[in-house]
């Protein structure tokens, strides 16, 4: 699902720059989970914004789905970002004003779903996070680790062969961290891919591999 040759991310011009990633080799399959760690400034942020195809390499070649995504204009990127890419965020990034059931359903809207079947798929995805019983109420009516629960049901919404998700226990307490990963073994075992930035322990754990990186570049590749 996803190869990388080569990969270099170079930020700033002339003589200051910074070499956020060098010379990644990367690949990962399809129905695989994947934790990503590293110390801060390692480039794990980097990374997953190229993976998400929210960032481009500055040299190197990136495949999704044995697509060069070079190749791809901006719309074809937005594309692929909200019907092929899920992603979960330490912070939620849930709209504050919208209820539950708004949350889920706005990458559907995006993609021009219709009004019955967007509606039935909210639903659906919120009883599989067991949440259903909570679609009209805000973010602000919430815990935490329903907030999250929320963003996995939206990152489902328009049925994305990737998950990619920062820091996604980061913000929350043991018992709440611990449901997420059970969401997250769920879905893998559904057959979704996941690449996860952590540094839970319990996720790395139980991902199948784990990629480490360190000043740039990947230190270890491990099952």
């Amino acid at each position: 699902m996803i190869k990388m040759k080569n990969v270099k991310k170079i930020y700033g011009t002339g003589s200051v720059q910074v070499e956020a990633l060098r010379n990644i080799n990367l690949e990962v399959e399809s129905n695989e989970f994947v934790g990503l760690i590293g110390p801060s400034g390692s480039g794990k942020s980097t990374l997953m914004n190229i993976i998400g195809c929210l960032d481009v390499p500055t040299s190197g070649e990136y495949y999704f789905g044995g697509e060069s995504v070079e190749r791809f204009n901006h719309n074809q990127l937005a594309e692929i970002r909200n019907e092929k890419i899920g992603f979960i965020f330490q912070n939620f990034n849930l709209l504050p004003y919208a209820t539950t059931f708004e949350n889920v359903e706005i990458p559907m809207i995006f993609k021009g779903v219709k009004t019955k079947v967007r509606r039935s798929r909210v639903m659906e995805l919120l009883d599989r996070v067991g949440l259903a019983q909570r679609a009209s109420h805000k973010p602000s009516e919430l815990s935490g680790g329903e907030m999250q629960r929320v963003a996995i049901a939206r990152a489902l919404a328009n049925n994305p062969s990737l998950i990619l998700a920062d820091e996604p226990t980061g913000n929350l307490d043991t018992k709440s961290g611990d449901e997420i990963l059970a969401v997250f073994e769920s879905l893998w075992k559904q057959g979704h891919t996941l690449v996860v930035i952590t540094h839970n322990p319990n996720i790395s754990a139980r991902a199948q591999r784990i990629i480490k990186l360190k000043d740039g570049m990947i230190e270890n590749n491990r099952a």
